[in-house]
This record gives structure tokens, sequence and C-alpha cells, in this order.
């Protein structure tokens, strides 16, 4: 099911705001970003998979091209999944195994890849809708040109898809359909069958199949035999060079791919690239920045754009269960998303947001778990929370109606209070018999100290919604259950002058001992720290920001010990990190569990040193180069982050609250989905005009750093005025809220 249009201004979508978008933005250093052909949470994602077919989105810049296949990820990491139903075009005799070749001219722009294919001689476009693709293949002058269909190609990566069988029929000289099922790869999932169904625009001359790359000229069909199989079909260009391709997929079965091909009625590829623009530019159009800065204006659409790549709209696409309800899949994965890319698109399409939720209710319901992380039509990999609290709690705090939150409390509970057992990578709360015996997870279990740290900020999330929906006993419980993370604080712990982290603890409420543990150790799913160390983490209280400070020593020791972390010059400590860490002092400003922290000045109001902090990020670590990316996108995260503090404010995931940073645009215009307007405007806003010296919001001096979601959604007009030096606005105003205020 393709996402609704038609809610925007219709002056702003007249504009073609695609035109600056770069879907190559992040494909290197280590961005991971898919570059293919989509639309907004399209199930079809149609590409190029190339030489190191570990790539998360099969995508390299160097090396030949194996072929498209029409399902990938975006922005995964090392994480790969599908690479299925190959399509490669090549000419002479036919090799059904070494077919890749070197590539030029690449090209990539919303709705559309293009590349010539030197080997060949071949110039290859195709464009995409929600559930099919088409492909246009300018062949040279030769009765042999060929486009294989290889049912056995996959991507494969650390956790290593595994190949389980396949099947592939010749219909006709135009028409051919089969399927390729696989399991496991990144998230240690089960079987997942993808359908496809396809046909040309002309017949073919003579064509064929073949098992385990064993050719069988004029052999109609290859039954499942646990072996891989293809097909090929042979032209003669020599009058005619052009061939074209449409591909539908399913994951219903081969009639449900058949019936799919009907969203691409005629055979032109730009009319499917212009319908793919329309859907895009429905999104990016409810946003119209207007700056000078056309660099900064092509790297904040490119992140628009990737923040509605995924999760993939599967409605009507589920093989497990009926219903007709919402279905999505591939959360890549929540303990990413949670923090700013679901935020996102709960400010600019809540109704869609409301959609994922439910889908995610629909997960526990027939699955056992929410997600933590699921593709393939299955859950796997949990990290540290189980964050699908967090949407819960952000979309009740924000008013997204359409969403069953009795049903979503019982899901949270579900996560909160059911041990998984030996599926705890799977979903649930890894450690919970520790957690809930002992109040943290020791170190006993795997990122015990993560797990902690995220499982009190969920209890948060599982607090707020059991209040709202009136049921104060579970809200006292888990408000309770909300402090745990002080389990794990250890005054005794001393680093560069500052007393207190979270420390590794044992079963036996033993601290581990300082000479077997280090304040910068962490990272891996098999430390106590994931993808993080103590000095970081220790700042992750999100829900309750007062008591920690107060635990850190107070606000100018709090002061003194952010600026330590964003100004520390890291020697040998931050080879522990990994190879595609990029840090600021210490911020680790690739990997999500310190996205929050250079907001973490508004809760001691000092406004100036959060917009320090946010612009030299953004002037240092993005860019609209290849490498454009601080990290790893995690499936729009870099981008979220950065889309939001470009608007000037970040939202406290799980709360109504945004903290305000610096914005760059000196003016953007919102069109919110109830067709209400948001203004922002930043008067003298520029590279060196950074700090804030003053805010109204709809003409009210604001003299805080923070605000609430309800001061937006309806709307209206946010005018900041912008200045090179720190001033001293909101410096004593109220602040931002925390648990303990109300303890």
């Amino acid at each position: 099911m393709a996402l609704a249009v038609g809610i925007t201004d219709p002056l702003h979508a007249a504009q073609d705001y695609t035109r600056y978008v770069d879907p190559m933005i992040g494909v290197d250093g280590g961005g991971n970003v898919f570059p293919g052909a989509s639309v907004p949470c399209g199930m079809v994602k149609v590409g190029p998979d190339c030489a190191n077919r570990d790539l998360c989105p099969g995508y390299g810049s160097q090396g030949p091209i194996w072929g498209f296949s029409h399902t990938h990820v975006s922005g995964t990491g090392g994480a790969a999944k599908y690479g299925n139903i190959l399509v490669m075009p090549t000419t002479g005799e036919i090799d059904a195994v070494s077919y890749s070749s070197p590539r030029a001219n690449e090209h990539a722009e919303v709705g559309l890849f293009s590349v010539d294919l030197t080997r060949y001689g071949i110039s290859a476009r195709m464009s995409s809708t929600h559930s099919a693709a088409i492909h246009e293949y300018v062949f040279p002058e030769t009765d042999k040109a060929n486009v294989l269909l290889d049912m056995g190609s996959f991507l494969a990566v650390l956790w290593k898809q595994e190949f389980i069988g396949s099947e592939i029929r010749i219909l006709s000289a135009t028409e051919v359909e089969g399927y390729t099922r696989i399991r496991s790869g990144w998230n240690l999932g089960g079987p997942y069958t993808v359908y496809f169904r396809a046909c040309f625009d002309r017949p073919a001359e003579s064509y064929g199949t073949w098992k385990e790359g064993h050719l069988q000229p004029g052999i109609k069909e290859q039954s499942d035999t646990n072996e891989k199989t293809g097909a090929w079909f042979t032209f003669d260009t020599r009058a005619n060079r052009t061939v074209k391709l449409k591909v539908a997929i399913s994951f219903k079965g081969i009639v449900k791919a058949g019936s799919n091909l009907a969203e691409i009625p005629r055979w032109s590829v730009d009319e499917v690239r212009t319908q793919a623009v329309a859907a895009w530019n429905d999104i990016l159009s409810q946003i119209d920045v207007q700056t000078s800065d056309e660099e900064a204006r092509k790297i904040f659409y490119t992140s628009l754009y990737r923040i509605f790549l995924q999760p993939t709209d599967r409605t009507d696409e589920n093989p497990m269960w009926a219903g007709g309800r919402p279905y999505y899949d591939d959360y890549y994965t929540l303990w990413d998303t949670f923090r700013a890319t679901h935020p996102f698109i709960t400010l600019l399409r809540p109704s869609l947001q409301a959609r994922m939720v439910n889908s995610m209710i629909d997960i526990c319901r027939y699955d056992k778990y929410m997600p933590d992380g699921r593709s393939g039509n299955d859950n796997g990999n949990t990290q540290a929370g189980s964050n699908a609290e967090m949407l819960i709690a952000d979309a009740m705090a924000k008013g997204v109606e359409g969403i069953d939150y009795e049903a979503a409390l019982q899901a949270m509970l579900k996560d909160a209070e059911v041990p998984p057992g030996d599926t705890e990578m799977k979903h649930g709360r890894g450690g919970l018999v520790d957690y809930n015996r002992l109040g943290y997870v020791s170190t006993s279990y795997e990122r015990g100290g993560s797990r902690t740290m995220e499982y009190a900020n969920n209890d948060y999330a599982i607090s707020y919604v059991a209040g709202k929906l009136g049921k104060k006993e579970l809200e006292a419980k888990y408000r309770q259950k909300a402090c745990g993370w002080e389990k794990l604080w250890n005054d005794d712990i001393e680093s560069l002058g500052f007393r207190g982290f979270i420390w590794p603890r044992d079963a036996n409420g033993k601290w581990l001992d300082k000479d077997q543990y280090t304040v910068f150790t962490g990272g891996s799913f098999h430390d106590f720290f994931y993808e993080t160390f103590s000095w970081e983490l220790s700042f992750y209280v999100p829900h309750d920001m007062r008591r920690l400070i107060k635990r850190m020593g107070g606000p100018e020791t709090f002061e003194k010990r952010l600026d330590t972390y964003f100004n520390y010059e890291f020697k040998g400590q931050k080879e522990e990190m990994g190879p595609h860490t990029t840090m600021s002092g210490m911020f680790q400003v690739s990997n999500e569990p310190g996205f929050l922290n250079p907001s973490l000045y508004c809760y001691i109001n000092r406004p100036t040193k959060t917009a320090e902090i946010v612009r030299r990020v953004l002037a240092q670590h993005y860019s609209t180069r290849r490498d454009g990316l601080p990290g790893n996108d995690d499936s729009g995260s870099m981008a979220a982050w950065y889309a939001f503090h470009a608007l000037g404010f970040f939202p406290n995931a799980g709360q109504d609250v945004y903290l305000i940073s610096s914005p760059i645009f000196p003016k953007t215009t919102i069109t919110l989905e109830n067709g209400k307007k948001l203004v922002i405007k930043a008067i003298n806003a520029s590279p060196q005009n950074i700090y804030v010296q003053s805010l109204t919001i709809n003409g009210q001096t604001w003299d805080r750093c923070w605000l609430r979601h309800s001061d937006i959604a309806q709307g209206g007009t946010m005018e900041f005025v912008m200045g090179s030096n720190p001033s001293t606005w909101a410096t004593t105003g109220q602040l931002p809220p925390s648990l303990s205020d109300i303890q």
C-alpha cells in the first residue's frame, strides 16, 4: 500500500523539491545509504548490487555491478538483508555465474537510477512504484542481447543470509515468474519468501533456465530442489536496441505479485519516475526552506528524503496473519530511530506514525512481542532497550490519534514483565530476570549497562502511558522502576576530575574492579556498554535530568562535565570505538546513544553551549559529498538529527518536549498534516550568527530554551533573533520537566 498523498499546500506541491535531493549523499564513508529508486516507505527498492555484496544496501562506489535487485534496506551498517530478485542485462554467450560488469556514468535522483555497464556497452535506467519496478536497457546492435533473472542471488554479511530454495517458470516469450526463499541475515530471522512476476515489452528470440549454473536452453521451468535457479531471455537488438522489463514482487504469493504489476500499466520509465517524484514531493513540500545556502538546503531535503525511506509499508503483503490492518516491516532498528526519526515522522505525518505504532501492537498480538528490530517478517537483534515503548509514549504525549493505547499498554507491559527466555536476542528485554529482581541488569548478561539505562527510560514511558489511561497503581510502580538507573551509579569511579559514573555490577551487588574496566570501554554486543562507553552513557537519563544533575554534583559541575565531554581530545582510547566512529570530543556523532547530549545544556539553562556544539557538528560532519554523513545513517537517524537541529530544536523522545538549539535557515514554513502552518523565522541567521538573542512564539516572549509539542501543533510563528555573540536569553527561565519534579 503506497503512502497517501494530497495533503500539502498546492502552492508548495507545485514546486519540485526533489531537485534538492541527492540519493548519493552518504553512500560512502560508512553512511551505507541506498541510492536506488523507491517511493516513500516503498516495498520495492530497486538498485545495484555491487562487487562487495556484504555491504548493507548492496552498494559500493568501487568494483563492478552484479545486477539490479528489488529489495534493499538503507543505512543499516554491516547489517545487510535482502538483495532479492536480481536482474542483469548482458551480451554474448550466456554466463549464469560470472556476469558482473564495470560501470560508468552512474547517476541517481529521486525515483531514478541509471548507469552504463561498460563490459557490455549497455545503458540501464530504472524506476519504481510501491510494489513494482520498470527497467529500460539500451543494448548495442547484437543478436545476443540477454536479460538474466537470478533467483539465487542475495546479499550476505556478518550474520550471513542463507539460501533455502527457489523456483522459476517461463510462461511465454515475454513473461516469467518465480520466487526465492532466504533465511537469517542481519536479524537472524526465520525464512522469508519473495515472489515475483515479470514481463517484457516484446518477445524474446530465445530463452532458457538454469539450476546451480547449469544452463538448459529452451527449458521453461526449474522447480524448487533447494538449489539456485534462474532464467534468461535473449533479444535481437540490431533493429531496436531498447528492451524494457516490468518486475513486481510480493511476500504473499505469485498471484499477488502478478496483480502488483498493475501499478505500472504502461512502458515509460519517465512516467513512473514522475509518479515517484509526485509521491516524494507530497512529503518534501510540507517543509519549505528559504535560504541562500544551497548546500545546507540540499543536505536538509536529502535528510528529509531518507527519514521516509523505511520502515517499509507491507500492508496487504503480510504472509503471516490476515486482517487488513497496517503492517510495517524493516524496523531497523527502534534502538536508533526512536530518538529522532520517528519523532520527525510524528511531527510531519502523525497519521503515518499511528499506522506504524498500530502495526507494532499487532506484531505483539500475533508474534509474541513488539520489535526492537524487525526485517523479513521476523523480529530479531535486540540491542538495548525495548524502545517500542518510546514510540507509544511519544505518540500519546503529542496527541497522536488513531492508536489503541489500551492495547499498546498491554504490549508495553509484556516487554517489561515477561522474560523472553532464550529468545532475548529476538525480542523482549534481555536480562529481565535480573532487572526485575535486582533493579539493574548485571554483568551476567551482555550490554547490562545499556539495557539498564534504556529500560529505566522505557519504564518511564510505561508510567506515563499508564497515568494518562488512569491506571494509577501501574503509573506509580513504573515511575519507581524508572529510577533503577541509580543502582548502577558508582560514586567511587573518578575520571578527569569528575566522580560518579555508571559502572558494571555483578548479580551479587559487587562492582567490577577498576583495573578490569575503564570509563572508555565498550562498543560491541558483548560489552557492558553497547555502541557507547561509561563517560557518554552516564549522561543518559533523559526522563530525569534533574536527578542526574544532582548526582553529578549540581549544575556547575554538570556544565563542566559536559564541557569536558565535548572538548576532550582522545588519544589511544579512540580506537576502542570502532572503525566508522566519528567523534567531536567524546561525543560520538555517528552513534545514537549520545544523540541528545548536545541539548542537555538546556537542563541547566546554558543554550549558548548547545548552539555551539550543534553548529560545530552540522558544519564539520555533514556535507553534500558521497561521504557526507558522520556515520551509518541507521534508517534515517543521522538524517533526522540534522533535520531537527536545522529547524532549531530537538526532541526528548517519549516526551512532548523539544529542546532549542540553533536554527540555520532564515525562514522555514512547515505545513502540518492538519493543514496549519508553522513558520520558523531566524532573523540574521548565518554560519556566524549561531546564538539565540531572543525568541517569541505566536507573539509571546519566550524566556526558556525548550517548548512543548502543543506549543506548535496548531501552527503559528516562532521568531528567533540570532547573533554572533552569546546572550543571556533563557539563562534564568523555567527548566525542562524531569521525573523528579513530581516525586
